[in-house]
């Protein structure tokens, strides 16, 4: 048998193009750009297009796309291999830029079309909808003008075209899962992929029972003889499913990835430890994480945050303690499961630790790590290192400045927290609900009406609705101001109103002397189905105090334990003695305190309510007994001694007036001044005892003697109570 010359290159083609492979396969680049060099040399290329198209796959397959391109423009006559492998190097770098040069190469495709004849096929299809996917909502309608072609050839059957217009339909989100579904219906032949995908889309949009409702349609399916159960799909499931309500069905997908043999793979078992650890399963978080041979870090910092999101923040603290001594290295997303912890455990010197070891291992400059720093210092009372935090970052996010503002109002500095709302807008930073509830803190700690009427138009402004936190919050600054209108008018719009709703408005009413409209609410809030916490019954409490119902209180006091199975804390015993006390049913106060004694930890608050009640009762000699109860319990407030020393005076017991004062420096006690402040036109005015330093003293000090005078001559005369006499002294 003779060899000609062609059958010589044809040969020689083949072993070319073997080897090609052979480099494209084990991503060897220097090896690939030799051989191309040869193929330029000897013109081998040029004369054949496998050759061709192989040389632009390689460069594409080891990311040279540039090197790519200029190999495929040197193709002379380009077949749908040529566009392919260069759209499909693009595709699957991921990236929009590279997903942006997909389209322009498709266009490029379609207008050399009638000239070339060169058709796509399903691949280049395959890479086209994986390119767009990427691209977000705005892309979308470019992936439906790409369907269209498709289902014009006739493509739609081929079951990759269609796993990956199903993919990107999903990543697309929203009402785009409409049309996946829709196309995953009407799939001639679906693979695991397509399952996958399909539960993934429900998923990411958190549509746990449709994403079960897939599940399920799967494992007919699989009844059915198909094979389509990998560890892709029970990965996929277990995280549409995180939700405490679907607890018992995550049991039952967890018991048949064990029954398959899927649990020991481990993104498996790391769906698994995440889905217990989200539903509050934490025991069995635990142990399916004690049963995982192979444990990442993606597995620790499940179990981790999963301990912190619970509330278990000493646990995760400690796990992530075992995790550092078993050797292995923590992910940025442990680190801020870790911060969190710390955060909600009000744990500083341990998040102090954990910043120095992120430090070393290089997280800081990562812009969640830096948030979550940030939280955390602001939470642990650490203000000025979250500011320093805060200020490190040139343009903070919206969750930065939402963090700095939060820290400021749980630490009491609400003056700076509303500096840093309004330096906020002046940047140009849009608020999020968040942002708005703690500024809307911030007015209410302050009683600032009129700020708070502003933040209001605020949110009117950027479009956010009366739901949870905005519409508490925002009830909460109108019933804290005394605006209980208004605070009624945003309690009744909210579309739904959590327990801290009713608490504020309850709070707010009973705090201005409306006690039965609190009790109304109170009544209403029981008939609405919404179970109360202690909160609630303090006050409730608190305007049956009030309003002097005390039978009523007792009831409800009672009420509290019986029916609702919440134990009694100080402050429900505080509201009690304050009702007897204002109601002059002083030594039942008295009975009241000494039985309660088995209940609290100590009487100091207790006693000091009825020493107060005795002053203005002037039943001076039951005064002096809690007085000296108070004493004896060590009491450290100035007002108690001043008290005490009023109602010896006033029983012209000097010799124990005397006592008292010496009892009081002994035990290095001081009389704290008054403050009080007011808000006009946006500015405020603080007054303290003594202060000479107000820029108006001289016109406030000219308007009290005017009005002073005024009362004189009208005959106004004081009540010469000496009790109040000596505490003014005192002052």
């Amino acid at each position: 048998m003779s060899h000609g010359p062609s059958s010589l290159a044809l040969e020689s083609s083949a072993s070319l193009f073997t080897k090609i492979l052979h480099y494209t396969q084990r991503r060897n680049l220097p090896k690939g750009q030799s051989l191309h060099a040869h193929l330029i040399k000897t013109g081998s290329s040029s004369s054949c297009i496998y050759l061709s198209n192989s040389i632009v796959n390689l460069y594409a397959k080891c990311h040279r796309l540039l090197d790519a391109h200029v190999a495929f423009q040197e193709i002379t006559n380009k077949d749908v291999v040529s566009w392919n492998c260069l759209i499909n190097g693009y595709s699957q770098l991921g990236r929009p830029d590279s997903s942006l040069s997909v389209l322009k190469l498709l266009k490029q495709m379609r207008q050399l079309d009638e000239n070339s004849h060169v058709l796509p096929n399903p691949h280049t299809f395959a890479g086209i909808f994986t390119a767009v996917s990427t691209l977000g909502e705005y892309y979308s309608f470019t992936g439906k003008q790409a369907h269209c072609l498709a289902f014009k050839l006739s493509y739609l059957n081929d079951v990759f075209v269609g796993s990956s217009l199903l993919n990107m339909y999903c990543k697309a989100g929203g009402h785009h899962l409409v049309d996946a579904r829709k196309m995953f219906d009407e799939m001639p032949e679906r693979n695991s992929v397509s399952w996958t995908t399909m539960i993934s889309g429900y998923a990411s949009q958190r549509l746990a029972k449709e994403a079960v409702g897939v599940f399920r349609m799967m494992l007919w399916e699989q009844g059915r003889g198909q094979d389509y159960v990998n560890e892709f799909v029970f990965t996929s499931v277990l995280s549409a499913i995180a939700l405490p309500e679907f607890t018992p069905v995550g049991k039952q997908i967890h018991g048949l990835s064990l029954k398959n043999g899927f649990l020991w793979n481990v993104s498996v078992a790391n769906a698994t430890v995440t889905m217990y650890a989200k539903c509050g399963s934490l025991d069995d978080a635990c142990r399916v994480f004690e049963l995982s041979s192979e444990k990442n870090s993606i597995t620790w910092s499940a179990l981790i945050t999963g301990y912190a999101q619970n509330g278990d923040c000493e646990k995760a603290l400690k796990l992530f303690s075992q995790m550092h001594f078993c050797g292995m290295n923590p992910s940025e997303y442990t680190l801020v499961g870790v911060i969190n912890a710390c955060s909600d455990f009000d744990a500083l010197s341990e998040g102090k630790q954990v910043h120095g070891y992120l430090l070393k291992l290089g997280f800081e400059p990562q812009m969640y790590i830096l948030t979550a720093l940030v939280d955390m210092y602001a939470k642990c009372g650490n203000v000025s290192d979250a500011r320093r935090g805060f200020d490190y970052l040139k343009e903070p996010d919206i969750v930065l400045w939402t963090s700095m503002i939060a820290g400021y109002v749980k630490n009491g500095d609400n003056e700076n927290a509303m500096g840093m709302y309004c330096r906020m807008l002046v940047e140009g930073v849009v608020p999020n609900e968040l942002t708005m509830a703690s500024v809307l803190k911030a007015c209410s700690s302050l009683a600032a009406l009129e700020q708070g009427k502003q933040i209001h138009a605020h949110i009117v402004k950027h479009g956010l609705s009366l739901e949870v936190p905005i519409g508490s919050a925002l009830s909460t600054m109108y019933a804290k101001s005394g605006s209980l209108h208004d605070g009624n008018l945003v309690f009744r719009r909210m579309p739904v109103r959590d327990l801290v709703s009713w608490n504020s408005m309850m709070s707010g009413l009973s705090q201005n002397g409306r006690g039965t409209e609190a009790l109304e609410l109170f009544e209403e809030m029981l008939l609405e189905g919404t179970r109360p916490d202690y909160v609630t019954f303090v006050n409730i409490l608190s305007g049956c105090s009030h309003m002097g119902l005390v039978e009523r209180g007792q009831n409800i006091f009672k009420m509290m334990s019986d029916e609702f199975g919440i134990e009694p804390r100080l402050e429900h015993f505080a509201c009690m003695v304050d009702m007897f006390g204002r109601a002059g049913k002083l030594y039942e106060a008295k009975e009241f305190i000494e039985s309660a004694a088995n209940h609290v930890d100590h009487g100091l608050c207790l006693w000091r309510i009825l020493l107060s009640a005795c002053r203005n009762y002037r039943n001076y000699k039951l005064g002096a007994y809690a007085g000296e109860k108070l004493m004896e319990l060590g009491s450290q407030e100035s007002s108690a001694y001043v008290l005490l020393s009023s109602i010896y005076s006033a029983l012209g017991r000097l010799e124990d007036v005397e006592r008292v004062r010496r009892l009081m420096n002994l035990r290095g006690v001081s009389k704290e001044p008054g403050c009080s402040w007011i808000e006009l036109k946006s500015q405020f005015h603080v007054f303290v005892v003594g202060d000479q330093l107000h820029p108006q003293i001289i016109d406030i000090r000219e308007e009290l003697w005017r009005l002073r005078k005024q009362m004189k001559d009208e005959g106004y005369k004081p009540d010469l109570d000496p009790c109040l006499e000596l505490g003014v002294i005192m002052d």
